[in-house]
């Protein structure tokens, strides 16, 4: 199909310094979780993006030196010319395709605990930055640099662009954001420098002009210079000759840059979960950057509409289209408007499953991609798929993420599916979670899928299907997959910290309860050791209908683990704002239908509330009924011509929406091939 013609402006080059950007596509430097140690893995995750259209292609953070070390978070590092070769194979796979490479060279100051190289981190005044999360605490607090420092700190920029453009960079990044050290100069907080580099918003800004200098003198004009800054917290603050020092700092760089790189300051802003934030929620602090500089402006905002993109673009917010998870979830996203696909545009849901994968220190995950960080070690390509090895049927038996995923890519592979669901509508657990607070978005995991399904002829869809044990031996299909889900249990939890017993009675539910219709009577407490989105979700919906919502965790913050996908603070306030009352680090000890007993979780302290119902939100066990009475039969199934029953999803392990689009796509990729020696291929440094 030919490209609808108002995109065209998407398409249009932009010239960057020294190079030029085929398009206005530029996948912006994001976290991957793959660092020098994995440099195949890393190569492949970002040619694969340049295949698919994205004209800039970035790395993630690449320190350059020890004394900005990480660990264990997982960053990539240009400390020597050993380094080089690594970084080679990302830029050799992204011009391959046309695109340019760009690098972000970084400088962690205070905010890296240096656990490994063990030097003590540096910062502008000595100033500490104090997480309030055990992953990120350290005993080590930084010292003060001096003006030696702050020249070696300029050496080490000018090494690492003079070896990022022996590796094949074609941008080169200064980074002066999320708190990272020139950052941390731009703060009063942080600077409380009386010398040349503190005091005044010109002082201040010296240190990001003075590292802005020493990379364009590094690199001679061959490779162009970015600036990524972070602008939330200055436009936040008056100026004195400006409407903020946001516009002062940008005033005084303006083209000093050959590219602005304009962001947020903290993950849960910059990289905003869709159950808090819409497309394009980074407009109102960076929409002035273009007025005050000639260089092109790039910024993000979980731009999944080409119509969003273009309306960035023609009211003069943004030069170019910065992607991080869009371009995690559809690679090919350009592509695909480009040949006048964009229906097809697989779009990020805003869940940062991707973002927990940093913090898990692992390469990258996606719900809505399962591909993402496979390219390489599965040889699993986003678009291209093994034809079909046989003429084999496959029956699927549920109709959630595992299911659906499994389906569209068997199909796309060329096999005859039929996917049956007993309820009316397919989704799964997605059928009633989207319905609850902020996450409508995620239901672009089942329209993307159904609208790949309903239109390829070799498929069957059959919802308000219930299938027994008969019914599927006589359908004729020689392979079943059951992906009936996983149902939500009653059990409570344990001082040895696992789910023990059950407790049951009339006023006990789960969220299998309410997506049923049932209305727990008030007041309700919510008891939540699952400790992701849903309980939290769950309170703030039951909160919408009653005044009396009580959350009860065992964790030391509601919906903990959502610290992992950046959407604690949100949970928090909204909770807060639904007059939620929350209790951490207590457990249900017991619960009569009218008061229930709260447990410290380490001293056993009793606590006493009134109470009508308790909705349990703890531990899934798989709906395996189905698969148990088709394994049952033994010869009875082969002389029905199956030949093979699987459990893929919830349904053989419980887990999140991540682990089931992953189990029903890995399912379906290997259907029909030879085992290896092992689940996937291993990399190794250079």
């Amino acid at each position: 199909m030919a490209r609808n013609p108002r995109f065209d402006i998407l398409f249009e080059p932009v010239r960057i310094g020294p190079v030029t950007a085929p398009n206005r596509f530029y996948q912006v430097p994001h976290a991957s979780g793959m660092t020098n140690a994995l440099p195949q893995v890393r190569a492949s995750f970002r040619g694969i993006k340049a295949e698919g259209g994205w004209g800039v292609v970035c790395t993630g953070a690449v320190s350059i030196h020890p004394s900005s070390d990480d660990s264990p978070l997982p960053f990539a590092m240009l400390w020597d010319d050993k380094d080089i070769p690594a970084h080679a194979l990302m830029t050799d796979a992204v011009h391959r395709h046309g695109a340019l490479a760009g690098v972000e060279l970084w400088h962690g100051g205070a905010c890296t605990l240096n656990r490994t190289s063990r030097l003590a981190p540096l910062s502008p005044s000595g100033m500490p930055w104090l997480s309030t999360h055990l992953g990120f605490m350290g005993n080590q607090r930084p010292r003060t640099m001096d003006t030696a420092d702050i020249q070696e700190l300029l050496r080490w920029q000018a090494a690492g662009a003079r070896r990022a453009m022996q590796a094949g960079f074609d941008i080169v990044y200064v980074y002066a954001g999320m708190g990272y050290l020139p950052y941390e100069f731009l703060l009063p907080e942080y600077n409380h420098r009386t010398d040349a580099y503190g005091g005044s918003i010109e002082n201040r800004v010296r240190l990001v002009r003075e590292l802005i200098e020493a990379t364009r003198d590094a690199v001679g004009g061959k490779c162009a210079v970015a600036l990524r800054i972070s602008l939330e917290e200055l436009r936040g603050r008056p100026g004195n000759s400006a409407e903020s020092e946001a516009h002062e700092v940008v005033g005084l760089l303006a083209d000093l840059p050959d590219l602005w790189d304009v962001k947020m300051d903290s993950s849960p802003t910059d990289c905003a979960p869709s159950r808090f934030s819409p497309e394009g929620s980074h407009e109102p602090i960076v929409n002035f950057v273009k007025q005050l500089t000639a260089r092109p402006v790039v910024g993000v905002g979980r731009f999944t509409s080409p119509d969003v993109m273009v309306s960035q673009i023609r009211r003069g917010v943004l030069d170019l289209i910065g992607g991080a998870r869009p371009s995690i979830a559809d690679p090919f996203l350009p592509n695909k408007i480009n040949e006048g696909r964009e229906h097809e545009i697989r779009e990020c849901i805003g869940c940062n499953i991707c973002i927990s994968s940093w913090h898990d220190g692992v390469p990258v995950r996606c719900t809505q991609n399962p591909t993402a960080g496979e390219e390489w070690r599965r040889d699993w390509h986003p678009e291209r798929f093994a034809p079909a090895a046989s003429e084999s049927s496959i029956l699927i038996v549920g109709g959630g993420p595992a299911g659906l995923e499994c389906a569209v890519t068997l199909a796309r592979r060329g096999y005859s599916v039929t996917i049956a669901d007993t309820a009316k509508e397919f989704g799964g657990r997605l059928r009633f979670e989207t319905r609850l607070p902020g996450l409508a978005t995620w239901g672009r995991v089942v329209d993307w899928r159904l609208g790949q399904l309903r239109s390829r002829p070799n498929v069957q869809l059959y919802p308000a299907s219930e299938l027994g044990v008969d019914d599927i031996m006589g359908l004729e299909h020689s392979h079943v997959v059951i992906a009936t889900g996983a149902r939500w249990t009653r059990m409570l939890y344990s001082t040895l910290e696992f789910p023990v017993g059950q407790l049951d009675g009339p006023s006990v539910y789960t969220p299998d309860d309410l997506a049923a219709g049932v209305v727990p009577p008030a007041p309700v407490v919510v008891f939540d050791f699952d400790n992701y989105y849903l309980a939290g979700a769950v309170a703030e919906q039951l909160a919408r209908t009653t005044s009396d919502v009580t959350y009860v965790t065992t964790a030391g913050n509601a919906s903990a683990w959502t610290f992992m996908t950046n959407e604690l603070p949100q949970v928090h306030r909204a909770l807060v704002k639904a007059r939620v009352l929350i209790h951490t680090l207590k457990r249900v000890a017991a619960f009569d239908g009218e008061t229930l007993t709260m447990a410290d979780v380490y001293s056993g302290t009793e606590q006493r509330l009134a109470c009508r119902s308790l909705v349990i939100v703890g531990v899934r066990t798989p709906r395996d009924e189905l698969y148990q009475a088709l394994m049952a039969k033994g010869q009875e199934l082969r002389n029905a011509g199956i030949t093979a029953v699987t459990r893929i999803g919830d349904s053989l392990a419980p887990g999140a929406i991540v682990h089931a689009v992953h189990s029903g796509h890995r399912y379906a990729r290997e259907f029909d091939t030879v085992p290896g020696p092992a689940p996937y291929a291993r990399d190794f440094p250079l």
